[in-house]
């Protein structure tokens, strides 16, 4: 399929909405009801060349921002390096910015038809065929192709040849590519300057691949599987398929060049030895509010977060943003919250929640996933409130991914009786308009012995250590409620439907081995990591740097979290990094 070249849109300036026009629901909805577009295209133009322009004007950024996702993230990182930001809220903005960044965010088809019918599509060709200082981010690089398979064929802005496609997971590389990876550089690209070979943050399903038709654009490329386009450089025009503003320092400093090209780092970069992805280690901070009204960290053992003693009050380990900049400084890949209260309150009611997520992401960019009580709600006035727009906000206050539990539950249970996809649980609300690679499902099982493999209708294992009753057998039987209640669906079973439902990633705690110290489940980790192809997160038991390795080595697991041993400082987040490369084993530096 042809892409949509920059002449044929028709919307002009005076007749499109402007951003400013349209309320969040109204962006959710244009984005819900894309429908593809059928222009007929050009071939790509010819860009015009001009030398690269030295500084920008003045310190202000025009900021392309239509509405989906993570933003807020792109803005603090453009802050914190000193500079203001100028909205764009109709495409004679875009026309008349010093230099614009475009952090792409969500699915090719409702974002192609937000810009579309905003008029801000036509306005952005003309921009870039201009050679304006540009800068687009993950979804902005790959809306630049001619088209998308994503939902489609789905036309995009047609400036680069290329389609976009799907990553291969039968190759055995799981898809989305989720992590921190590594980045071959091609020619002189200008803001990759100071990366130093040292990994970057990607998530994302699709991918453009080099050719002979963009060879001219590409400045890097990633293996994963095969290589790919993973930042493209034209003149004043660049593009990258990672995300700076999760890409820590190293991300930094691309957009400070960008930003200003003659800028130099503030210190010489660290050269690193990154020629993979990594595995992740991800900090979690399970957040509640204690007995005085307090917000604070806590940790479960075995899911029971209060301290056994008199008082019986709620382990308090410190508060959560402070926590989450000091894990942001020693190294962690990722940030966890977990609202472990939220299956009982009103989420969009909860806002301390939201602050701890706005506040976080101004000083930590890594990647933040949070989690706790994401369904449809109905307040006590009577508002109904779908799963989506309580997910929104999140990711509207700093999320880069959203974690789902007991509602992906009781979708699945659903999903398995009548072998219908409704499209209206969380799961699938969600993972449609923002893509699966912003949706983790959240799995909570606890062991049950049986004598037999037949003797349950769920997938068992055979249990190295036999069972209190001398059992052989296991199952997983899954838990909701924080825990509180089971279900009669196992853990394989549901990982494998969730990921059917649209589900990115898989959380996968253990209760039995929760706080306990004594290593991760690996007989869970590895029955489900090699039932799905999507990524897996070990959770649950991490009691030092040995357990790490351990799951890494003898499971498919892509990432492993832990919380009480970082909370307490038992088991430094560095130490475990500097154990896991002693082992062989890539991790970012």
């Amino acid at each position: 399929m042809e892409g949509v070249a920059c002449a044929s849109f028709t919307s002009s300036a005076s007749k499109s909405l402007s951003f400013s026009s349209l309320s969040q629901s109204s962006i959710i909805t244009l984005r819900q009801n894309y429908h593809n577009n059928t222009l007929k295209s050009k071939s790509p133009r010819k860009l015009v060349i001009r030398a690269s322009s030295g500084s920008s004007s003045g310190s202000v950024v025009t900021l392309l921002d239509y509405g989906a996702g993570n933003v807020r993230s792109v803005r603090n990182a453009i802050r914190y390096l000193g500079y203001e930001i100028e909205d764009v809220r109709t495409p004679k903005d875009i026309l008349n910015a010093d230099r614009l960044i475009f952090p792409g965010v969500g699915a090719f088809a409702s974002a192609m038809d937000v810009l579309t019918k905003t008029g801000m599509a036509e306005a952005l060709c003309t921009y870039i065929e201009n050679d304006r200082p540009f800068l687009g981010i993950c979804l902005g690089l790959q809306l630049l192709f001619e088209s998308s398979e994503e939902n489609g064929p789905v036309n995009g802005l047609g400036l680069i040849p290329g389609v976009v496609g799907r990553f291969n997971s039968l190759n055995g590389f799981r898809v989305p590519h989720i992590g921190w990876n590594a980045l071959q550089i091609a020619k002189d690209s200008e803001i990759l300057d100071d990366i130093g070979d040292r990994h970057v943050y990607f998530v994302h399903s699709y991918r453009a691949m080099p050719s002979n038709d963009n060879k001219e654009w590409v400045s890097s490329t990633c293996n994963y599987g095969d290589d790919f386009i993973a930042s493209i450089r034209r003149g004043n025009v660049h593009a990258v398929q990672f995300h700076p503003e999760k890409s820590g320092d190293v991300g930094l400093s691309v957009l400070r060049r960008f930003l200003n090209p003659k800028s130099q780092g503030s210190k010489k970069p660290t050269q690193g030895k990154a020629s993979k992805l990594a595995k992740r280690v991800i900090a979690c901070l399970d957040v509640r509010t204690n007995d005085k009204g307090d917000l604070v960290v806590t940790k479960g053992d075995q899911y029971d977060v209060r301290e056994q003693t008199k008082e019986n009050e709620v382990r308090n380990l410190g508060k959560p943003v402070e926590l989450a900049g000091q894990y942001y400084k020693d190294g962690a890949d990722e940030v966890s919250f977990l609202n472990i209260t939220g299956f009982r309150d009103f989420p969009l009611g909860d806002l301390p929640m939201l602050q701890v997520l706005r506040h976080t992401s101004e000083n930590v960019f890594v990647p933040l996933t949070v989690g706790g009580g994401i369904r449809d709600f109905t307040d006590a006035n009577g508002r109904y409130y779908s799963s989506l727009e309580v997910a929104s906000e999140y990711f509207r206050s700093g999320a880069d991914k959203i974690s789902i539990g007991s509602d992906a539950v009781y979708a699945a249970e659903e999903y398995i009786k009548t072998k219908v996809k409704t499209g209206k649980s969380s799961l699938e609300q969600i993972s449609k308009v923002y893509g699966n690679q912003a949706v983790v499902v959240s799995i909570d099982p606890r062991r049950v012995y049986v004598q037999g493999p037949n003797d349950v209708q769920f997938k068992t294992i055979r249990v190295p250590k036999p069972g209190p009753n001398g059992e052989e057998y296991a199952w997983y039987q899954c838990t909701v409620n924080g825990g509180r209640e089971g279900r009669s669906i196992g853990a394989y079973e549901l990982a494998k439907v969730v990921e059917e439902l649209g589900a990115g990633e898989i959380l996968l705690n253990c209760i039995d081995c929760d706080g306990q110290g004594k290593g991760f489940d690996i007989d869970l980790i590895k029955l489900i990591s090699d039932a799905v192809s999507i990524p897996v997160i070990a959770s649950s038991g991490a009691g030092a740097v040995e357990h790490f390795s351990e799951v890494f080595m003898k499971t498919n697991a892509s990432a492993a979290l832990a919380a009480g041993i970082f909370h307490r400082k038992e088991v430094p987040i560095q130490s475990v990094k500097a154990h896991l490369l002693k082992e062989g084993i890539e991790v970012r530096i």
